[in-house]
């Protein structure tokens, strides 16, 4: 293992490998289980300390990470957390509180004012315990205060987009508490640090007094100088190397000049991410820049050197693992039920409330952060930072299935269709269509049927939905800013006034498109879900992804086009073998032309339709048979004449008019699919 790692270069080499692979092959397993990738690199950092690789491997773990090593992986691991944070400061916007401000800041200091007064008392019964008696009772009860107080916000936003709430109700106001809960913990936190730094608490006051007038520099001066550098890149393309070298440096200077004033480096990071300016593409092009190499690398290489110092061992009495869970229950109930508290009594409902309160208690890395500032200042002890880590691991790791228990998925959706229409929408009256939107691109096609079916119906209910793929970016909520209407939504908006027809919109993030679809649909009641089908028609896998997983769950009646040009449609031809899928097409066909238009159907001999689903038409209908083995060959030959749509069942042999050169409508009936009958 030394000749592997013989010089500084490869021994740092192999622990960023170590370190990279194992966050990532963790992920594997932690994504499966719903739970945000922190929760892997947190383990990963874990495993590689003493308190696993150390116990199993002593030799590969004291070669791998031996203490001269350390300097090195903390100094870059500090480069990373420094980045980290500008990158935290540049998702911390003004605009999250749009609306929301008297609220959001009253439940803020709710689930600020309790943790930090139950972790300052807390701090009275560990004083003699865990701390260092070089630090003042002050200091440290504050220090307790701070780090209580604290919340992930950047896991935070995470759980909110993975869980679809991102655009609801409780994740505006969550995203607003917990970007005013962290600006006010942090500044405690630089308080405390100044404390420790300095010689006594006149210094620690002068410090802050310092920091107090930097910051209102950076506010007064820099920031309207890098506001008319943001109006000159406006979008991620104009994000040169040279405009972002530049940022780069003046985040780096930032840092430099926090610290040399006593207080942290992550502090200048953070004040200068928080000063950007949000509107335009500037912040969301300079994430593009430096998000990928902080998270991928850096960051796990921050938990690492956390994990490296993480001697879960020292915890080696029934009294220590008391203690840990006393600091675990004090956390929880002070974040979470404050949080809960004030919720309720800002007007949100138990279940909003309770969501708030289990996203509030999220440490997640800002946790780990402000532990490592306490054991590297010497305010904690290695025993309490062992405990502190691990609270941090348990109160990220039990948001998801907590939010799961308190927030359902159902739940979920009829919330984000309150948000579109009022608690009070209609949702049975009429026919509900709900067209699914991938990209702008296809918009005008599904509306043009969309509209054929609502002038037949006035009563008709139309839906455009855009789901957001979520990515692996933890800034996934600068990814579409809340005044930002996604180029899907505005072409379906415009087709929808071009033709005259009322269009209701929704949008969210969606870590599963095809399973949210389908809940919508159901919360909806729609009867009919509108789908596209952008890939080539090559055999039977042509329906699968998003498009086949839909078909398989949802009851609602389901029609996917094929859009080769498709206009608002007089007439249409129905290939028909006596399926319920056929009658199905046949009869969204005769909504589609109207009373006015006309249907052609091409029966196989043998299989004409019933004369009650000839009257339930409500139009004029053709019947021409067909010999069942020229079938195929006479849909695309008649498609040529005059019919510019084609509407066909799914059955097992469906994909016999994929030839066709005109539009398609594939339509699967209302019934329950049994397994999608081999399509």
């Amino acid at each position: 293992m030394h000749t592997l790692i013989a010089d500084p270069l490869t021994h740092f080499i192999a622990q960023v490998v170590a370190i990279v692979a194992l966050s990532r092959l963790l992920g594997l397993g932690t994504q499966r289980l719903g739970q945000p990738m922190v929760i892997a690199e947190m383990l990963a950092g874990i495993l590689l300390g003493p308190s696993f690789l150390g116990l199993l491997w002593p030799e590969v773990g004291a070669a791998l990470f031996s203490p001269d090593s350390l300097h090195v992986m903390g100094t870059v691991s500090q480069v990373g957390v420094v980045l980290f944070m500008f990158l935290i400061g540049l998702e911390l916007d003004h605009r999250l509180l749009g609306g929301r401000g008297p609220a959001s800041v009253a439940i803020s200091y709710a689930s600020i004012a309790a943790p930090f007064a139950l972790g300052a008392g807390l701090a009275l019964y560990l004083y003699d315990r865990l701390a260092d008696r070089s630090v003042s009772l002050l200091t440290f009860a504050l220090y307790m205060g701070a780090f209580m107080s604290v919340t992930a916000f950047p896991v935070l936003a995470r759980i909110l987009a993975e869980r679809r709430l991102l655009r609801s109700r409780i994740g505006a106001v969550t995203i607003a508490c917990a970007a005013v809960a962290d600006v006010t913990a942090w500044c405690v936190l630089a308080f405390v640090v100044a404390a420790v730094r300095a010689t006594g608490h006149a210094g620690a006051l002068v410090t802050t007094a310092l920091a107090i007038a930097y910051a209102g520099a950076m506010l007064l001066v820099v920031r309207p100088l890098l506001v008319r550098l943001a109006a000159r890149v406006a979008t991620p393309d104009a994000m040169s190397q040279n405009v972002a070298a530049l940022v780069l440096i003046l985040v780096l200077i930032s840092s430099w000049l926090t610290e040399l004033m006593g207080i942290h480096a992550v502090f200048g990071a953070f004040l200068f991410g928080a000063i950007l300016p949000k509107e335009g593409g500037f912040a969301r092009a300079l994430v593009e820049k430096l998000e990928d190499v902080t998270i991928i690398a850096l960051v796990p290489l921050f938990f690492a050197y956390s994990g490296v110092r993480t001697e879960i061992g020292l915890l080696d009495s029934a009294q220590d693992w008391a203690i840990c869970g006393l600091i675990l229950l004090v956390g929880t109930l002070g974040k979470a039920g404050a949080g809960t508290i004030a919720a309720r009594l800002s007007g949100l409902s138990w279940r909003e409330s309770g969501a708030l309160g289990v996203l509030m208690n999220t440490r997640g890395l800002m946790g780990i952060i402000v532990v490592n500032i306490g054991l590297d200042l010497g305010v904690i002890s290695p025993e309490l930072f062992s405990m502190l880590i691990i609270m941090g691991l348990v109160t990220t790791f039990i948001a998801t299935p907590l939010l799961q228990w308190i927030y359902p998925a159902e739940a979920m959706a009829r919330d984000l269709l309150d948000s579109l229409e009022g608690p009070k929408g209609n949702k049975t009256a009429g026919t509900g269509v709900l067209v699914c939107l991938s990209h702008a691109g296809a918009a005008p096609g599904l509306l043009e049927v969309a509209a054929s079916l609502a002038r037949g119906d006035r009563a008709a209910r139309l839906y455009a939905l855009h789901l957001m793929p979520t990515g692996d970016r933890p800034s996934v909520h600068l990814a579409e800013p809340d005044d930002a209407v996604p180029a899907a939504l505005l072409a379906a908006g415009a087709s929808a006034e071009e033709r005259g027809v009322e269009l209701k919109t929704l949008s969210f993030v969606s870590p599963d498109p095809a399973d949210d679809i389908c809940r919508v649909a159901a919360v909806q009641n729609a009867e009919l879900v509108l789908l596209g089908c952008h890939k080539p028609l090559v055999g039977k896998s042509s329906l699968g992804g998003v498009v086949g997983e839909v078909l398989r769950q949802t009851r609602s009646e389901v029609a996917v086009l094929v859009d080769r040009g498709v206009e608002a449609p007089r007439t249409a031809l129905v290939p028909f073998r006596g399926s319920p899928d056929d009658r199905a097409a046949l009869l969204l066909a005769g909504r589609l032309v109207g009373p006015e238009g006309s249907v052609t159907v091409l029966a196989a001999r043998g299989s004409q339709p019933a004369r009650e689903v000839m009257d339930e038409v409500g139009a004029s209908v053709a019947i021409d048979a067909v010999d069942p083995a020229s079938l195929a060959a006479a849909v695309i030959e008649r498609s040529q004449d005059g019919h510019p749509l084609v509407l066909v069942g799914i059955a097992p042999d469906w994909s016999l008019v994929r030839d066709c050169p005109t539009s398609l409508l594939l339509v699967r009936g209302a019934q329950p699919p049994a397994g999608m009958r081999d399509s």
